[in-house]
């Protein structure tokens, strides 16, 4: 008897769950590469292009604006459509965009095309969250989140030092060349391996009232709120460190020369932190380890207001108790992400959408007014820290009724 060519064909391995953990984390990486790795070329983009002052920061924070404003789209159109091919036409034009930014003649076309790089390449942020839920939900997505922010936060902390490293031996233009070189390796490996994760059961039809309805939803589910709104605060702060690191370590403290290693220690702890937070999420409870790092968080930022309010403060002074608050983040970051995406199995994609919105343009324009600050001290942004966390602690206690340390999500009946 004839065998068949489906029978004799190879059977591919499916995705499994460690793959897929660094697949969506590299990503994630994509974006944070798109952002750190150019902050040790700031100076030699400023003054190739005739850039003033502050002004520099707005190749990083148009980024993560526009960014903000595009993870409305992807979201929607995934639910629809699916994961797969919005993803893959997210990446396709963050490496056409990588390489227009390379070429970028002026300043002005330089943040034009960064802003339309961050808008229409926003969906390799705003969709791994979504295709992660696909699978689990409740703690257990938290744990998964905590490992993809393992090895999402490992670029922020080398993507300094690979700038540095490019720079040596080209000019700025370079780094977005080495972009778009990592968009097409990652792009290669979602193309090849990647899936369909969208259940046909849960999409949703393109009508604007639906779509709307869905974001409203996500955007108002009283449960959530205070997680998703004090999340874009917190990590505002924490843009607004990036925006101003470079002139802060070189200006302020005078350590320009080991910057990329600075940078590096802060963003390492955050790595840390998460791979902590996938080591314990799933038994003490989200809410309870990202309530503790919350609480631990706005006690270290009143120590730095303290610090950058002293006389002359120093480099040894501020790394530690920096780097211990981007830790703290790593606690806070993946499991408000993983309690404020937890009710929508059904609409994961929009939520995604919704909440990364959020997340990125308040963030964003905290940040950059944050960043657009600096005076040449420590001090707006140690407040920025301080005030951030104390807002964002008053939402959470409404979201969770004036109470911290909740049941885990498992334990409360959730995340079915």
């Amino acid at each position: 008897m004839a065998t068949s060519p489906a029978s004799t064909a190879p059977v591919r391995k499916a995705l499994g769950e460690r793959e897929l953990l660094w697949m969506m984390a590299l990503l994630m990486a994509l974006n944070a590469f798109g952002i750190d790795a150019i902050l040790p070329a700031l100076d030699a983009l400023a003054a190739d292009l005739s850039v003033q002052g502050n002004d520099r920061q707005f190749v990083i924070g148009v980024y993560l604006l526009a960014g903000g404003i595009g993870a409305l789209v992807p979201g929607a159109l995934a639910d629809r459509f699916g994961r797969r091919p919005i993803l893959l036409g997210a990446i396709a034009v963050y490496i056409v965009l990588s390489l227009a930014s390379a070429i970028a003649p002026t300043y002005d076309a330089l943040i034009a095309v960064r802003a339309a790089q961050g808008f229409f390449a926003a969906g390799i942020i705003a969709l791994p969250p979504a295709i992660i839920r696909d699978r689990v939900g409740g703690d257990k997505m938290a744990k998964m989140m905590s490992v993809i922010f393992v090895i999402f936060l490992m670029v922020p902390a080398i993507a300094p030092t690979i700038g540095e490293a490019i720079l040596q031996v080209g000019s700025w233009r370079a780094i977005f060349g080495a972009m778009a070189v990592a968009g097409v390796a990652v792009g290669a490996w979602v193309y090849i391996r990647l899936p369909e994760s969208l259940s046909p059961d849960n999409v949703q039809l393109i009508r604007p009232r639906t779509i709307a309805a869905n974001m409203g939803r996500a955007l108002s589910t009283p449960s959530v709120v205070g997680y998703v709104f004090g999340s874009a605060l917190v990590f505002g702060a924490l843009f607004g460190f990036i925006n101003s690191s470079q002139q802060l370590i070189t200006e302020t403290f005078g350590a320009g020369d080991i910057f990329p290693l600075v940078f590096g220690i802060c963003a390492g702890s955050m790595a840390l932190a998460s791979w902590s937070n996938s080591r314990i999420v799933e038994r003490f409870g989200a809410r309870r380890v990202s309530h503790t790092a919350l609480l631990i968080f706005i006690g270290v930022s009143a120590v730095q207001v303290m610090f950058a309010f002293s006389p002359d403060e120093q480099l040894w002074q501020f790394v530690p108790l920096m780097a211990i608050n981007m830790a703290l983040l790593g606690f806070i970051g993946s499991n408000f992400g993983a309690i404020a995406m937890n009710p929508f199995v059904t609409i994961a994609g929009a939520a995604s959408s919704a909440h990364g919105f959020v997340r990125m343009t308040s963030a964003a324009l905290i940040g950059g007014a944050i960043g657009y600050a600096f005076d040449g001290t420590a001090r707006p942004l140690a407040l920025a820290l301080l005030a951030a966390g104390l807002v964002c602690l008053v939402l959470v206690l409404v979201s969770e009724k004036g109470k911290l340390f909740g049941p885990s999500d498992a334990e409360a009946g959730m995340g079915k």
